[in-house]
């Protein structure tokens, strides 16, 4: 018979073949099933409560949104005293500042996110400024709105007086900047997105596999040229990626856009006129809310929520894509 530790033509077999081949221990096998069952139970319990919540202010708004219809989505008049409520121009504004947003932080963050990985700085310095992106997602909302009313807005007013004076024939700058408005909220809005722009396009850019940059030397191509030739195309999925996941999260910014949007119920161009949004909305009227205008809120909510979760789908999706594009070719590299 043989011992333990051979084989049967007496063969000497290594021990950690043996462990190997023995299979899990029960033990393993009862803590593995464990932990899957609990990461299945807490994905099911975020649908729930996904659904939950969709369930809850759709029940809620249900009043208002047999009462108002449609018209609720295309109306531009907001009177609670006349029981007339539209939301247009808070659609137009939720659009139009997350546009704008989403315009100045996608260039700089693309931007940030070439600097900080195609090895223009040392490995130490690029740590720090990667951190340094990133805390800006730290701080809270309501600071932002004030650094924008006692910085930006006085910073913004003497330019945006001169560019109405003698550009005010271009619906741009058809209106001069009081105080509060479109421009300044959408600056600071654009500081608040750019630390998830930057994050997810630096890492779309570290995905891209390194023989095509080295194909694209070899070719005698410059690195600029291959940034913009090679690593740009490439990666451009997950570019857009990070862009679509930016604008879910402009759509949704509240406290700042309530501080800074000027918080009127207009349809204008100008990017120095006030205007409102949807999440400003809800956070100017919910506190003084009748039992009328709460379910015309709730409206409001669902048609908010409806856009940034179809935002925010749309970016995930493209962002599974890219990785599922580019996870056999690293696992070759490997």
């Amino acid at each position: 018979m043989a011992s333990p530790l051979t084989s049967a033509d007496s063969r000497p077999v290594d021990p950690i073949v043996v462990g190997i081949h023995s299979g899990p221990r029960r033990s393993e096998t009862i803590f593995d099933r464990s932990f899957r069952g609990l990461c299945y139970g807490s994905a099911l319990l975020t649908l729930v409560l996904m659904a939950g919540i969709v369930y809850q202010i759709g029940y809620r708004a249900l009043p208002a949104v047999e009462r108002c219809g449609w018209g609720f989505i295309t109306s531009t008049r907001w009177d609670p005293a006349a029981e007339e409520f539209g939301v247009l121009p808070e659609i137009w504004g939720t659009f139009y500042s997350s546009i704008i947003a989403l315009g100045l932080a996608g260039f700089f963050g693309i931007s940030i996110a070439v600097l900080l990985s195609q090895d223009f700085l040392p490995p130490r310095v690029e740590g720090f400024f990667k951190h340094v992106i990133e805390l800006l997602a730290a701080i809270p909302s309501v600071v932002y709105g004030l650094w924008g009313i006692f910085v930006v807005i006085p910073w913004l007013r003497p330019i945006a007086g001169w560019l109405h004076e003698y550009l005010g024939w271009i619906p741009l700058f058809g209106t001069s900047l009081s105080g509060p408005g479109l421009l300044p909220a959408s600056l600071v809005l654009a500081i608040m997105i750019l630390p998830t722009v930057s994050a997810i396009s630096r890492d779309a850019l570290k995905a891209v596999p390194i023989r095509l940059k080295e194909a694209a030397f070899g070719l005698g191509a410059t690195r600029w040229e291959t940034i913009l030739g090679v690593t740009l195309p490439t990666a451009s999925r997950g570019l857009f990626g990070a862009l679509v996941l930016g604008f879910g999260r402009a759509l949704g910014e509240t406290m700042a856009l309530a501080m800074l949007v000027g918080n009127s119920n207009q349809l204008s161009i100008s990017l120095f006129s006030p205007a409102n949004t949807l999440a400003a909305l809800l956070a100017n009227q919910f506190p003084e809310a009748g039992e009328r205008e709460e379910p015309v809120l709730l409206y409001a909510a669902l048609v908010l929520m409806a856009m940034t979760i179809a935002v925010n789908l749309i970016g995930a999706i493209i962002l599974q894509q890219t990785s599922a594009r580019f996870g056999g070719v690293l696992d070759e590299q490997r």
